[in-house]
């Protein structure tokens, strides 16, 4: 594929799309010379499609011709081209802090990002995605393409667990994580100081995409949570390359009810994900994994003390997300495992350790393997 500069990376999403968002914030960030495409028909059809294949943004391809897919193995990639300045705190609490917001970020705010997405911002949403379908087309056949393309993205709220049933307390949840993050953001930068981390990245991409950029959780957002408005707009258009990490390992105080909710509301999501991915992959030895698994309960507050309990997937890249954070604390030093154990002790997070993943999983060719 001919480039204008041999040095330039291209991009190929969307400035809707959730994951683009966090790669795209990436690159800014670290001064990675890209070039970005919006993800249309025919790009899908001449470039994903053939390199990937199957439909997904965000795909880089670099100058010398490598794709790469999945933002944390694009991160993980060009980190090694590009290490200074690291994304990943390299000390015991701040670096599993950093790991376990990327988690949150990426795979349990698809819930909140979701529903605000096709429950309040509906008819923006549809034009985006027929503008980035089909950009030729005058808006009011775009808006009839994005019904058409945006179809499977709504479809798949039941299985995230957005249902009439559980929208007020993802609202209510939501909107509580807004405050914590306000709180936090109106004393730093960023969760960890002035240099943003690999938690920032992962929050971002809904926190950008969906909840700031659609116009009505936009609205909401800006609200509710000015501060955390001013760090999306410090991430869109960040300062290359600058800041630091707080010293002494610290994780802020404001940053502790957030992971505290974390720990809360996904944790036993995700120990119950693993726990049913290990069984699925020894009952089925040479099947390919499929995206989803079955169902299983969840719980949201809506309002103290009362509770309130879905269903949604049970998706196995949420175990291959945790093995990041997982493998971080195993390579610690035994101080520095008891160093974090302190901060999961804080924040109510001790099963993490526990964890018994005797089948791990990998990315081979854009999919999800068995490590083993």
């Amino acid at each position: 594929m001919p480039q204008a500069d041999p040095h330039t990376y291209q991009l190929y999403g969307s400035e809707f799309s959730y994951y683009t968002g966090k790669a795209r914030a990436y690159l800014a960030y670290k001064g990675i010379p890209f070039e970005e495409h919006l993800a249309t028909r025919e790009i899908y059809k001449r470039i994903i499609l053939p390199r990937v294949g199957w439909p997904v943004v965000p795909v880089i391809i670099t100058p010398d011709d490598l794709t790469l897919q999945d933002t944390s193995d694009i991160i993980d990639f060009l980190e090694q081209r590009f290490p200074q300045p690291s994304v990943y705190p390299i000390t015991p609490r701040q670096g599993l802090a950093a790991l376990l917001m990327e988690l949150f970020g990426d795979e349990w705010l698809k819930i909140p990002a979701m529903h605000y997405r096709w429950n309040h911002n509906f008819e923006f949403i549809l034009g985006e995605f027929g503008r980035m379908s089909q950009p030729d087309l005058p808006p009011e056949q775009q808006i009839e393409a994005g019904r058409k393309t945006s179809a499977p993205f709504r479809g798949s709220l039941p299985m995230l667990g957005v249902t009439e049933q559980t929208i007020n307390a993802i609202e209510a949840s939501y909107e509580a994580l807004l405050q914590d993050l306000d709180r936090h953001f109106q004393r730093y930068g960023f969760l960890f100081g002035s240099r943003p981390s690999i938690g920032d990245f992962g929050l971002f991409g809904p926190l950008y995409a969906h909840l700031f950029r659609d116009p009505a959780s936009g609205d909401l957002m800006r609200r509710i949570a000015p501060a955390v408005a001013d760090w999306v707009e410090r991430l869109r258009n960040p300062d290359p390359k600058s800041g630091s990490f707080l010293p002494d390992d610290d994780v802020p105080d404001t940053l502790v009810p957030v992971l505290q909710r974390l720990s809360k509301e996904y944790l036993p999501v995700l120990t119950h994900t693993i726990d049913a991915t290990q069984e699925w992959l020894k009952q089925h030895p040479t099947e390919d994994i499929p995206r989803a698994i079955g169902m299983h309960a969840f719980t949201l507050e809506q309002g103290t003390p009362r509770e309130v309990t879905g269903e949604r997937a049970i998706f196995p890249f949420d175990q291959w997300m945790a093995q990041r954070a997982l493998s971080f604390y195993q390579q610690l030093s035994s101080s520095g495992k008891q160093q974090a154990e302190t901060l999961l002790q804080r924040i109510g997070a001790e099963d993490l350790i526990t964890m018994n993943i005797q089948r791990p999983l990998k990315r081979e060719n854009f999919k999800l393997v068995r490590a083993e």
